[in-house]
């Protein structure tokens, strides 16, 4: 009787943690309802608004060609090849049939146009984040079709950064390997250095170590040291007569040995599933292998919440009240074509978050640089966005609120607008308040760098000088980092090449002219957006009107980490025999 007293009593203790442990799962943040931000657009905005239509409605003609150019891929002859001769699936149609939805969050998509070697469409691979089985992973795919899928110095800097957007942000990364190794013409610009290919395979161990999961499906070539990233991930699928690792290929073997040899004897899936122990997997079609890949994911520990049940009525409400009031369409308008056509940034912030609600936190002090929190989607974040220079007060008020954040655990939202130019030292009294404002700008600095608060970075317009570092810029390693296709880029804007040239030179006014006037062409070639993001400057450019999705699945990615259930890194990386 004792014992069947005290089974019952384990029993109802353990449904009670269960419930407990259910209840957990479906934590809601404390209520609240932050002001609303009145931000309608006005008459006398007409003017700027309609010049930032015509100046947007020409990048987005250039964002829709560029894409449509990179989704080409190596061009007509390169896919025919690709599906009819060798029967491969080409890259897309590999996601489809590995992700839940189309729901993709593509990665850098301009890397590799225009660059001085030519042109690598989305420079040779695809790398985005996406589902499988619910969880967020990294994708880095090969694209066959681009020069064979051959990997260049952009590739290589495309690969890396997938890898530490997956070690940021603690996701499973899943590499579609197809490449016919490094392009050797450029071997100096792959190999030796520390950022280059090598750096691939120590991410690999790193990410190991710690358990962050990692599966490779080798879905076409894996050659020279591609070879290596299957072997070095945690399970590995290979597909059946398209799929082959080897150091050196047939033609290396014939050419040392003599010894005529086909792909498949010498390192296709049959051979590295039996004999060799290579891979983990055997898969017939390709098909088959993204199923086995997705069965994969589904073993990982990770426990995802419950979707909470509410009646219809209650979800229509709760979408209605999480839509800004004012149309994103509108974001054209706001996204300035220069610094002299910025409008006030809370007009972009009240179409961004959710009911144009926002907590501003000083309101009335340092007015330039504009801070509080807000929801996107239902996910608290501080924003930080530029309202004009950043000047001391500014500077003191960010670094006052970068904390806040970081002491709370909030994650950081940068919108960059920053000055064209740093300003000029003509006086006594204008020297003191530069220098002052370089020590608040430290402080900023040190903030946003010491900040263990997820952050993302869009740049809305200009990014210029030191501002853009304490607002986050690419070297002060942000989860994310965006821009509108208006963006600027630069260390200072174009036509303010002269604030950087000595006033006091021997040079003639007229050659020194002709030097403003061609430092003035290449800061506008080369700060463009699309200039940036070909050479991986930031994370991919999006359209303003699709921001406030890119932000919520940005937000759903970074909080997915918590998620996992164990997450203490290992000694060493797993050790495949």
């Amino acid at each position: 009787m004792y014992h069947c007293m005290t089974r019952l009593a384990e029993q109802l203790w353990q449904c009670s943690v269960r419930r407990m442990s259910s209840a957990a799962g479906r934590k809601r943040s404390l209520r609240g309802a932050f002001p609303v931000l009145e931000q309608p657009l006005q008459l006398i905005h007409r003017h700027v608004y309609e010049a930032n239509i015509q100046n947007s409605n020409a990048c987005h003609k250039m964002f829709k060609e560029l894409s449509e150019k990179v989704r080409k891929g190596g061009g007509e002859n390169a896919i025919a090849r690709h599906t009819q001769r060798n029967r491969k699936l080409l890259v897309w149609d590999r996601l489809r049939h590995l992700l839940d939805d189309e729901d993709f969050l593509e990665l850098s998509a301009f890397a590799g146009l225009d660059l001085p070697y030519g042109d690598i469409p989305s420079a040779g691979c695809l790398t985005g984040i996406g589902r499988i089985r619910g969880l967020w992973c990294v994708i880095i795919a090969n694209d066959a079709t681009v020069k064979g899928g051959a990997s260049y110095p952009i590739t290589v800097k495309k690969q890396l950064r997938a890898q530490e957007v997956a070690i940021k942000n603690r996701l499973p990364c899943v590499y579609l390997v197809d490449s016919g190794g490094a392009f050797l013409p450029l071997q100096a610009e792959i190999f030796p250095d520390k950022n280059h290919g090598g750096k691939a395979f120590y991410n690999e161990a790193i990410m190991s170590a710690l358990k962050i999961p990692q599966v490779a499906v080798v879905c076409g070539s894996c050659t020279a040291g591609g070879a290596y990233v299957p072997t070095m991930t945690e399970e590995a699928v290979m597909v059946h007569r398209i799929g082959t690792i080897f150091l050196g290929g047939p033609p290396l073997v014939k050419a040392a040995t003599g010894e005529e040899v086909t792909p498949e004897d010498l390192g296709g899936a049959r051979l590295h599933a039996e004999v060799s122990g290579c891979i983990d997997h055997f898969a017939w079609e390709e098909e088959e292998a993204y199923n086995c890949t997705r069965n994969i994911i589904s073993t990982l520990n990770f426990q995802l919440p419950e979707d909470e049940e509410e009646d219809e009525g209650m979800t229509r409400k709760r979408k209605t009240e999480e839509e800004p009031l004012y149309s994103s369409e509108e974001l054209l308008g706001l996204a300035p074509q220069s610094y002299g056509y910025s409008l006030d940034v809370k007009m972009v912030i009240s179409r961004l978050v959710d009911g144009s609600r926002f907590q501003e936190f000083k309101a009335r002090y340092g007015t330039t640089l504009i801070t509080g929190f807000a929801k996107i989607h239902g996910h608290l974040v501080g924003i930080v966005a530029n309202n004009g220079e950043l000047l001391y007060q500014a500077a003191l008020k960010g670094s006052h609120f970068i904390q806040l954040c970081d002491q709370r655990d909030i994650p950081l939202l940068f919108l960059q607008n920053t000055a064209p130019a740093a300003a000029p030292t003509l006086s006594t009294k204008q020297a003191e308040t530069n220098s002052n404002r370089l020590k608040a700008q430290g402080s900023m600095m040190s903030a946003v760098a010491c900040a263990a608060v997820p952050k993302i970075t869009v740049v809305i317009g200009g990014s210029h000088g030191a501002d853009s570092y304490a607002m986050c810029g690419r070297a002060f390693d942000p989860n994310f980092l965006f821009l509108w296709p208006n963006a600027r880029v630069s260390v200072t804007a174009p036509g303010h090449a002269g604030s950087l040239l000595p006033t006091d030179g021997e040079e003639e006014e007229e050659q020194r002219k002709q030097l403003e006037d061609d430092l003035n062409r290449t800061l506008k070639d080369e700060s463009s957006a699309f200039y940036g993001s070909a050479r991986l400057w930031d994370d991919g450019v999006i359209l303003p009107q699709k921001t406030r999705k890119v932000l919520r699945d940005c937000l759903d990615i970074i909080k997915q980490q918590q998620y996992q259930l164990s997450k203490e890194r290992r000694q060493c990386a797993l050790l495949r025999m």
